[in-house]
């Protein structure tokens, strides 16, 4: 429980530290929290108060920050599909539609909130064309951080954790 706490927290991190617009462990640690946590509460809220609290230090509460929330709040959701059997397919897969989900609802709470675009169809449109650029750093940033944080715990599972294991 701490090794999956530690490392939903340090996923948090990467949020604070310097990297390009949406290459971040926020998508991974989502998908990772509701894939390693038993209980379902808690699979959803330790990533939420990671969240939360890299937003208190980046100041990072906004008018659409109920979307960005929901969309992560869907990811946990995913990860639930993960609880049973984790594969490379899967994960990879998941990874690949948390960072759709993401930037669908996310980019409609630009659209919706921000009065940055006309409240058309149109407008709606011309939003997620804008955010084209930062969905690419999604995705690289969500693969990547999941082979970290998917891998990394399977590692320590197998080498740390399990009182037999051998590193040879």
């Amino acid at each position: 429980m701490i090794v999956l706490i530690m490392m939903v927290l340090g996923a948090a991190f990467s949020r604070i530290i310097p990297h390009p617009w949406n290459f971040t462990a926020i998508g991974a640690m989502a998908l990772f929290g509701g894939a390693y946590f038993n209980d379902k509460k808690l699979s959803m809220l330790v990533p939420m108060v990671a969240l939360a609290l890299s937003d208190l230090v980046l100041g990072g509460f906004h008018s659409t920050t109920f979307f960005v929330y929901a969309g992560f709040a869907l990811i946990v959701m995913m990860g639930w599909f993960l609880t049973e059997k984790k594969s490379v397919a899967r994960i990879g897969g998941l990874s690949l539609a948390a960072s759709s989900v993401f930037f669908l609802i996310s980019n409609f709470g630009v659209w919706n909130m921000d009065g940055m675009y006309a409240m058309t169809f149109g407008g709606l449109v011309q939003c997620y064309v804008a955010a084209i650029p930062f969905f690419g750093y999604q995705v690289a940033g969500d693969l990547f951080f999941c082979t970290v944080m998917f891998g990394g715990y399977e590692l320590v599972k197998k080498y740390a954790l399990e009182p037999n294991a051998k590193l040879a």
